[in-house]
């Protein structure tokens, strides 16, 4: 039987959906005076903590499309916050790496998101706030596992079979998906 959503107040989805809205938004203004968008700040972000990601990979860790990555690389590549191969080294893929000017704006921009997410997060305890985060990532994984290989409705056996396939623990995880370009 399926159970329909209801009051969209009790919806723990709305409630979601809310909370990745309100974030954005957030990041959007923290964000502007640097002039950067929160899918460029994240393409740094990610390129900061794994230098050398190929912009596919870019594009799956800052969940936009790979066209969308493609204007967003073009666009740092021209105000000289990163540099990519002009020939890859093996197969297509060209890695991408932050300039100097890049890991600058990078430092600053962290700042700003970091500042958002504490905001965020101010009313809760850090236990709250750890609790949370498991929260989260746990519900990722309910939806990323199809319930009859992650035994059912047991959300730590989806937690457990998916561990390998979760974003990394950085602030560009918790921008949220939107395929929009930038």
């Amino acid at each position: 039987m399926v159970q329909e959503v209801g009051d969209l107040n009790l919806s723990v989805g709305y409630a979601l959906k809310q909370a990745a809205a309100a974030l954005r938004t957030a990041m959007d203004a923290g964000l502007r005076p640097l002039g950067l968008s929160v899918s460029q700040y994240s393409c740094l972000e990610l390129l900061g903590q794994r230098p050398g990601l190929s912009a596919a990979e870019l594009a799956r860790g800052a969940f936009v499309t790979r066209q969308s990555m493609h204007a967003v690389l073009l666009g740092l590549e021209e105000r000289g916050l990163l540099e990519r191969a002009a020939t890859a080294p093996q197969g297509r893929a060209l890695p991408t790496q932050l300039t100097a000017a890049g890991r600058a704006a990078l430092t600053s921009a962290s700042r700003i998101v970091a500042a958002v997410e504490q905001r965020m997060t101010q009313t809760l305890t850090a236990g709250g706030r750890d609790r949370l985060h498991a929260d989260l990532i746990a519900c990722v994984a309910a939806l990323s596992t199809d319930p009859a290989e992650a035994g059912g409705d047991n959300p730590s056996a989806a937690l457990d079979a998916n561990q390998s396939a979760l974003p990394s623990d950085n602030p560009a995880s918790a921008l949220g998906p939107d395929s929009s370009p930038e």
